[in-house]
């Protein structure tokens, strides 16, 4: 599946689309971590809860469980909020 990387994570992919396999958002987070070491702990806490500063969106639509199951055919979106001032 196509995977759309934020700005702030493009130090591990080097590209803004890459691909990725799994049935679930789960499954598709560890194989990115497989393909670019480290990313996933940047989404995900030691809790195995999403970080508050990111978003996932399958289709255009949000998605709050890591369980989601997925098609190959799916579009994820990782969006990270940004803050500051």
């Amino acid at each position: 599946m196509q995977v759309l990387i934020p700005t702030p994570l493009l130090s591990y992919t080097g590209k803004t689309w890459v691909e990725a396999e799994g049935g679930t958002l789960d499954a598709v987070l560890a194989d990115l971590d497989r393909r670019y070491p480290g990313i996933r702990f940047r989404m995900i806490d030691e809790q195995e809860q999403m970080r508050p500063h990111i978003r996932f969106f399958v289709n255009n639509e949000q998605v709050f469980d890591l369980a989601r199951s997925l098609r190959p055919d799916d579009r994820l979106m990782i969006v990270q909020a940004l803050s500051g001032g």
